[in-house]
């Protein structure tokens, strides 16, 4: 039985006081020095204790050195030749793995008779090696801290030893005071201390016990080091699940527990940490029943119900402590060290509510930050737009994302299911500057994506109608137009635009909208004056700015143009109906400034491959499907305009809201679809991170190129299958609902059609089984009854608007005979392409049974719907990976290609 002072252990313990464990005098040796945690924070800890480090080792570099500002550590191979070349050293650090950190300690006891303390950062030691570490110290009358421990420090003595307490800046964290810690989690030790700083207490003693499955440094330790120590008046314990340590523990000071983990009891293995286990009479809840009896009181300390005693309390969250620890010392009649350095209430440093009104309660003021980051805060601000980490993008995007359990897409926050009940013009403003905008903005988009649909006269509908007649498919159509649209077709507007940006941002402009601005201060050189301004009126201008007034759409820079005394250029305006769409979302940095530089290229591609997929003789001199040209610009939705050159005939309002909802449900389907790998190509090819090099339509190109009947024509598949089902039925209209057919003897029929062809494939021994179009998910199944949840979203959209799609009411009697018949063992879902296919078929059934619209035409339409909502998400691609991606960034590595013969 050992006896010193307050305590008493039946095993060695040779530190009598918390003022012993990281003194001045205290040397230091550390194994593995130069690794990559050590050569971190080892220089860190070495400065702030006065060059406590004598030497480290690591095989196989004696002579190197690890360098600090107090001057360079010499390092050896070994810890003998480090003491053979003179160096003394009580104190022993282990940076080593797991596996090696046994040999380590062994090492540093075998050949140092002077050593009296180890410090193990190395976690997850197992439990074979730990015992024998214990019986090494023990032996050898050597306290042991850790395993995974990140080390001690003492604030009265400014030292630190074996690992990164107190960060990078140990005495900003670490104030002289009376409390001491010891906590299961490194990182929180020094949380906890700034913590305290905040609320006026300062520390004594930090020590980070670690977690592994023996703590050889713990509470029971610590709690006699605490009672010897007359510099702590209380401390502070962190404690996790798993260990008795806690319970073992006698303190005679006050204590705040704080114990975390209850979430731990429901698991049934370790987790984080490799002591927090699960389960048994050392969970979170024992060891806060542990605490309450020590310190006589009967529940957790919260703000709103603070339960305490001169004891101490026990909190479960980090954040109460100081409260907890304040209460608790006033108790006993003691003050805190210092006036209180700050608070724990939020104070932001910036903010982006995004346009958002919040109420007072959650609209935080915004304070100023601490130097140096205040200035590059201010910096921040003054910058225009954001600028994005350039990453690898092979496999990722900033774009757009798929939720793996919903399967629902998102575009730059946007879900495929909200963007399905956007009109076309929005979702074109959702890709282009990352917010779907008002009622402007659509006035906008809807007048200058317009201005571009007639293509008569010009190469680029000659272009897109040879390649048309020569049998290509409506990608490859597009695709001629496209190349069509290069750089220097846009560039007068990309640098109008980057003007007016630069000149309004310095002049002060805080809103696009603003109808009181003094132009003043924007004042144009005359080659930038000839950008934006002729002498001669500009048909294409004057037409465009009549379809603004008509539409009642504002703008200041449009105001702007017309203030200049001249005639304001297409490329003038088409800039100032950028600026105006890009204002907001830029003073809200969401996009950056490159990316309203491209926003006239991608408008006016927008606008032309729409055109293009129209064949030639829609179009006319001022006329487009039959639509002057000014009806176009100044009143027709994009939506409207879109739906007539794609099927040639003018829609209801329900045919209107089926084609913008089958938009939005297609603009992407995720970073991972060939098409959008074919935009990222393109522009990775080109190098994004040189975007004067980049060619925006070379991108819209990739995606073209990379669509086809397979990925862009899924569609067809279940319209042809539902055209098959619907062949004899004489159904008149699809969104009647007293269509008067028998959909669940429809469903039998081919049920039983079906289950006799699965039968005779498995008889012959074939695998090779056709699954029917639009039945059925990967994710959604092996529930009695599944369903995806884009398609009951769907239905529901729909039943609320009052509009019934027999199509898609087939497909749910559809799965529901297949089941009932045995086909398949549960309710299989009807999946999101299925409804597509029965959105269109619906949409298509007029054109189709009139002749208007062949079969045939119907697969074109299917495809073309698709590139037209693709094509705007691919914008979308196109603007992140310029934004965020690397040149080449889209390559596989060799080493992962296969060669197949």
């Amino acid at each position: 039985m050992f006896k010193q002072g307050f305590g008493e252990f039946k095993y060695y313990v040779g530190i009598n006081s918390l003022s012993q464990i990281a003194t001045r005098q205290d040397r230091v040796c550390v194994l593995n020095i130069l690794g990559g945690e050590s050569k971190d924070v080892t220089p860190v800890g070495h400065v702030y204790s006065g060059g406590n480090v004598v030497f480290g080792t690591s095989p196989g570099r004696s002579g190197q050195v690890l360098e600090t500002s107090l001057g360079d550590v010499p390092v050896y191979n070994s810890v003998r030749e480090g003491m053979q070349a003179g160096h003394r050293f009580n104190c022993g650090v282990v940076y080593l793995p797991p596996s090696a950190a046994r040999d380590g300690v062994a090492e540093l006891i075998r050949v140092n008779p002077e050593l009296n303390k180890i410090f193990i950062v190395t976690e997850k030691l197992s439990v074979h090696d730990a015992r024998e570490i214990r019986a090494m110290g023990q032996q050898n009358g050597i306290d042991i801290f850790g395993g995974n421990s990140l080390g001690v420090a003492d604030a009265w003595n400014e030292v630190r030893i074996g690992g990164a307490l107190g960060g990078d800046n140990p005495a900003e964290a670490l104030k002289k005071g009376s409390i001491a810690i010891l906590s299961n989690s490194g990182n929180f030790t020094t949380t906890i201390a700034t913590y305290l700083r905040m609320a006026g207490w300062g520390t004594t003693t930090a020590i980070s016990s670690g977690k592994d499955i023996y703590i050889h440094y713990a509470a029971p330790e610590f709690a006699f080091a605490l009672a010897n120590d007359a510099r702590s008046k209380a401390a502070v314990l962190y404690a996790e699940p798993g260990g008795h340590y806690e319970l073992e523990a006698d303190f005679n000071k006050p204590v705040v527990a704080c114990v975390v983990g209850r979430w731990k009891a429901r698991l049934t293995r370790a987790v984080g940490h490799a002591g927090a286990m699960a389960g048994g009479d050392d969970d979170a809840g024992a060891k806060e029943q542990w605490f309450m009896a020590k310190f006589g009181v009967d529940g957790i300390f919260t703000p709103e119900n603070p339960v305490f005693s001169a004891r101490g309390a026990v909190v479960t969250n980090i954040a109460h402590i100081p409260m907890a620890l304040t209460a608790v010392m006033r108790e006993n009649a003691t003050r805190p060290d210092f006036p209180p350095e700050g608070s724990l209430a939020l104070k932001p440093w910036f903010a982006s509510t995004r346009g958002i009104s919040l109420p007072a309660a959650l609209d935080l003021p915004v304070v100023e930050a601490v130097a140096p980051y205040n200035e590059q805060i201010a910096l921040l601000n003054r910058q225009v737009g954001t600028v994005f980490p350039r990453q690898t993008l092979k496999d990722a995007s900033g774009a757009s994302q798929l939720d793996p359990k919903t399967q629902v897409a998102s575009l730059n926050g946007v879900t495929m299911l909200d963007a399905a009940q956007n009109p076309l013009e929005t979702n074109i403003a959702l890709a282009l500057v990352h917010e779907a905008g008002g009622d402007n903005d659509r006035a906008l988009v809807n007048a200058a994506v317009g201005s571009f649909l007639n293509l008569h006269g010009t190469p680029v509908l000659v272009a897109a109608q040879a390649s048309r007649e020569d049998g290509n498919a409506p990608n490859a159509v597009m695709a001629a137009a496209a190349c069509l649209i290069g750089p220097r077709r846009v560039e007068p507007a990309r640098r109008a635009v980057r003007f007016l940006v630069d000149a309004f941002a310095g002049a002060g402009l805080k809103t696009a909208l603003d109808e009181e601005f003094d132009f003043g201060g924007v004042v144009p050189d005359e080659a930038m004056r000839g950008v934006l301004v002729g002498k001669k009126e500009d048909a294409e201008a004057a037409a465009l700015l009549a379809g603004l007034r008509e539409r009642g759409a504002r703008s200041v820079f449009v105001r702007y143009l017309e203030s200049l005394g001249r005639h304001p250029t297409a490329d003038g305006v088409l800039a100032a109906i950028s600026a105006t769409l890009a204002w907001g979302p830029l003073m809200r940095k969401r996009i950056s400034l490159l990316s309203v530089e491209n926003l006239p290229w991608g408008i006016k591609l927008v606008g032309t491959l729409l055109g293009a997929s129209v064949p030639a003789n829609q179009h006319e001199a001022g006329r487009f499907c039959g639509v002057s040209n000014e009806e176009i610009l100044g009143r027709r939705s994009l939506t409207e305009v879109a739906y007539l050159g794609l099927l040639g005939q003018e829609p209801r309002p329900e045919d209107l809201f089926v084609f913008q909802t089958l938009i939005g449900l297609l603009l992407t389907n995720g970073p991972g679809a060939i098409s959008i790998q074919g935009v990222k190509g393109a522009v990775s090819a080109d190098g994004p991170e040189t975007p004067e090099r980049v060619q925006l339509n070379k991108a819209l190109v990739g995606f073209l190129s990379h669509s086809g009947y397979a990925h862009g024509g899924n569609g067809y598949e279940g319209i042809a299958f539902l055209l098959d089902q619907f062949r004899d039925a004489d159904l008149n209209d699809p969104g009647d609902s007293g269509h008067g057919l028998d959909l669940k003897a429809l469903a039998v029929r081919y049920t039983e059609v079906y289950a006799q062809y699965k039968s005779n494939r498995k008889t012959a021994g074939s695998l090779d089984i056709q699954k029917i179009p639009g039945v059925n998910h990967p994710v959604f199944k092996d529930k009695p009854v599944n369903h995806d949840p884009r398609e009951v979203f769907i239905w529901d959209l729909m039943l609320d608007r009052g509009e019934y799609n027999v199509f898609h009411d087939y497909y749910r009697a559809l799965v529901q005979a297949l089941f009932d018949a045995g086909v398949s063992r549960t309710v299989y879902c009807v999946n999101i392409d299925a409804v597509i296919a029965a959105l269109l078929l619906k949409m298509l059934w007029q054109p189709y049974r009139s002749g208007a619209c062949p079969a045939a035409a119907l697969e074109t339409a299917a495809f073309t719907l698709f590139l037209y909502a693709r094509m705007i998400g691919s914008l979308a691609e196109a603007d992140d990976h310029l934004n965020r991606g690397r040149n080449m960034d889209t390559r596989t590595p060799a080493s992962q290609c296969k060669f197949v013969a």
